[in-house]
């Protein structure tokens, strides 16, 4: 029979066994910090380094205050610029010498200021008849078309200005209007044309008068309503709109959706009376002059490039 073991012998096992323990732990720690080393410093390795991470947070920002121009632009052109783009009237006939008129008409759209005294618009509220089947049918078989009148009311005007033809385009629905001299137009900010192109997908804004004094009739208060909702193709409608300081245009927006030669087309909606309006970039530049619109396509709006404006400026402006 075999002695019993003593204390010091079972002591010294026990220290055997904590120390290889603790070698054992070690290895194991030294193990799972080279795999986490191996796994996970490749990945910081290929990631965003302090700089790439500086440039991505500045092009974010760039891109935030971009989104916030473009929001923010329709109401900063229009309070920048709203006295400057008017509300034009008139009344035209179509007919042969000593007979009654065959076509009497009124015409309502838009126009801007673009210097001078010079207004920038539409070539068929410059001249109503240019696109009007019947109208250039008469024509063809000698009938005269003329002007009665044309003037423009300015919102915070309370009288409308006289117009007068400047020059006008024979390519494109594009013309410019001489108003006549006068204080209120002198003080009247022009409107800046944009320096470059414009490109498909710009944001845009639109301002004018869509649907003419009936719109304007629409916005008013309830008394002026009920007093003019009945005769508001009238001048004297718009001219008690004037004197009420009702002459207001409406600004709608949208992106440019394409440009085709000197056409661009936009979905910022509008609707008849908003015929030469101005069509502004996400700079509040000029980039076209509104025109028509396609029904029953909401993104159908076209307008006319200011590149082709230039040309009957500086006509206007040599003719003077």
């Amino acid at each position: 029979m075999s002695e019993p073991e003593s204390p010091r012998e079972s002591d010294e096992v026990s220290e055997t066994w904590q120390q290889v323990v603790q070698v054992a732990l070690g290895l194991m720690l030294l193990l799972g910090a080279a795999a986490l080393l191996h796994f996970y410093a490749p990945v910081t390795a290929q990631g965003p380094q302090p700089d790439d991470l500086q440039k991505q947070v500045h092009q974010l920002t760039l891109q935030v205050d971009q989104l916030e121009q473009e929001q923010a632009m329709p109401a900063v052109v229009l309070n920048r610029y709203r006295n400057s783009i008017g509300y034009i009237y008139g009344v035209y006939q179509v007919g042969f010498a000593n007979q009654p008129a065959a076509i009497r008409a009124r015409v309502s759209g838009t126009g801007f200021l673009v210097g001078g005294g010079l207004i920038a618009t539409n070539r068929h509220v410059a001249e109503p008849w240019y696109g009007d089947r019947e109208a250039e049918e008469l024509i063809q078989r000698g009938a005269t078309a003329t002007l009665e009148t044309l003037v423009v009311f300015f919102p915070g005007s309370p009288e409308p200005v006289n117009l007068t033809p400047a020059a006008v385009s024979t390519t494109s629905d594009l013309a410019v209007l001489h108003a006549e001299d006068s204080a209120p137009v002198r003080r009247l900010a022009v409107l800046p044309l944009a320096k470059s192109p414009a490109a498909p997908g710009e944001f845009v804004t639109v301002i004018a008068y869509p649907m003419g004094i009936a719109g304007m009739v629409a916005k008013s208060p309830a008394t002026v309503y009920d007093r003019l909702a009945y005769r508001h193709n009238d001048i004297t409608a718009a001219s008690e709109l004037a004197a009420l300081s009702l002459i207001r245009p409406s600004a709608t927006f949208g992106h440019l959706g394409d440009v085709v030669g000197d056409k661009l087309i936009y979905d910022a909606p509008t609707a008849h009376g908003g015929s030469g309006g101005p069509v502004f970039n996400a700079k509040g530049e000029v980039i076209g002059v509104n025109s028509a619109f396609m029904d029953g396509f909401s993104g159908g709006t076209l307008g006319i490039s200011v590149e082709s404006l230039r040309p009957l400026l500086q006509s206007a402006r040599s003719s003077r």
